[in-house]
């Protein structure tokens, strides 16, 4: 298969990263109780879509993008610190299609291996060679990590609520995911020397694609192929998961439908899951998947102006572009 030259570029960066994070030797450190899990959850893959972000927007504003690889890595780090503790909160047994840590050395270990994870972040963040620009990236790398922790705790509350509104889910999902990826954009252009005002609107650009890149995982989470997604489809259905999709249809259907709804969410999660297929319908019914894909491109679209409007080098636009058409075609 032929590779255009930014696919090629972006290999050789992803490449960089996961040397990178080889080097961090995490398999072979002592206590193994601890560290084989975070070993593990690295090595289960994914896109490594963050530190390719924080690359590619530092290769919008330089050439030497290298720089940046510390803080590349500090933000995969912590973006699977989050998935560790989140399949661990929400009882998913699978992960990218293998056990998640909980399951196969329980819930303990998936705490301590987790916080272990954060601190490792922290650790390869440190390791910028530019001490004086630590000192900026220091206060903005917290205040992300603060913000997806309050994310996750709305999250976790909505579950216990009634009623949820959809305007209350999109500033969930901003926190919770969506400042990680406009961080990621933001660390990367100030490590490739942007002006603060440059990155805060790479910041703005991922804000969009974040929330994009959420509500397109609600969708696959309904919609999606089992085997490509790497976890069961309709998940969030059998836990009664607020998410895009039943808020909206919740707020959308009305009378006898309605009911209905409302009566498979009183159901247990066990009852639910023969349910699926009847909830997909409703939300079929109410045009939820027309608006969520509506909202995708509405976002994507925001995102690639954000993009054209700034004034970067031609090699680093085409990457981030990119990485926006990868995230926003994704099947898993």
């Amino acid at each position: 298969m032929t590779m255009y030259p930014d696919q090629q570029k972006l290999k050789l960066i992803r490449e960089a990263v996961e040397e990178q994070l080889a080097a961090r030797s995490l398999g072979t450190r002592s206590p193994e109780g601890l560290f084989a899990p975070i070993d593990y959850t690295l090595r289960l893959g994914g896109k490594r879509i963050r530190p390719l972000l924080a690359c590619a927007a530092a290769a919008a504003f330089t050439e030497a993008w290298q720089p940046v690889l510390p803080v590349a890595v500090a933000l995969e780090i912590f973006h699977n610190f989050t998935l560790l503790h989140d399949d661990l909160m929400d009882r998913s047994p699978l992960r990218r299609g293998q056990e998640t840590v909980y399951r196969r050395w329980g819930d303990n270990t998936a705490i301590l291996s987790g916080d272990a994870m954060s601190i490792e972040a922290y650790a390869s963040l440190a390791e910028i060679a530019d001490k004086s620009l630590l000192a900026e990236l220091l206060p903005r790398f917290s205040q992300m990590a603060l913000e997806v922790c309050v994310g996750q705790q709305y999250d976790m509350e909505f579950e216990t609520r009634s009623e949820v509104r959809v305007e209350e889910y999109m500033e969930m999902i901003r926190l919770k995911t969506s400042v990680l990826l406009g961080s990621s954009l933001e660390l990367g252009a100030l490590v490739g020397g942007a002006t603060a005002e440059q990155a805060r609107a790479l910041y703005a650009v991922g804000i969009q694609l974040g929330l994009a890149f959420q509500i397109q995982d609600d969708l696959l989470d309904v919609y999606g192929d089992e085997k490509t997604f790497g976890k069961p489809i309709g998940g969030d259905i059998v836990n009664a998961k607020k998410t895009l999709l039943l808020l909206y249809t919740l707020e959308q259907l009305q009378g006898e439908d309605l009911k209905r709804l409302q009566k498979i969410l009183a159901y247990t999660p066990k009852e639910r899951r023969a349910y699926i297929d009847e909830v997909r319908a409703l939300y079929d019914k109410a045009g939820t998947r027309l608006y969520a894909e509506a909202e995708i491109k509405r976002l994507t679209t925001k995102a690639y102006h954000g993009v054209e409007q700034l004034p970067l080098r031609e090699e680093g636009r085409e990457l981030l572009l990119t990485l926006f058409h990868t995230l926003s075609g994704r099947t898993k």
